[in-house]
């Protein structure tokens, strides 16, 4: 089961918040520290850049797989062999 944890927080007049200690501490955030903030239709997911980046990583390759089957296909593909006499 996953390790959900809600806690409340307001937003400063300059558009500000903070992260609680314990949730900072969890996920390993110090000061100085670079966050990516993600926004998908009324929603903000904050995360450590490295741990974004694993997850593109898993995306990409299940991209660059699928275009290299695409490309083998066409590649393959006798009709387009009539481009090569021109």
């Amino acid at each position: 089961m996953r390790d959900i944890k809600f806690k409340t927080i307001t937003v400063s007049q300059k558009g500000q918040i903070a992260i609680p200690t314990d949730m900072r501490s969890r996920i390993g955030i110090r000061k100085g520290d670079e966050l990516l903030l993600i926004q998908e239709g009324k929603k903000i997911l904050i995360e450590k850049p490295e741990k974004m980046s694993k997850k593109f990583m898993v995306s990409f390759k299940y991209l660059l797989r699928h275009s290299e089957r695409v490309a083998n296909k066409l590649w393959e593909n006798k009709e387009d062999e009539v481009w090569d006499k021109i």
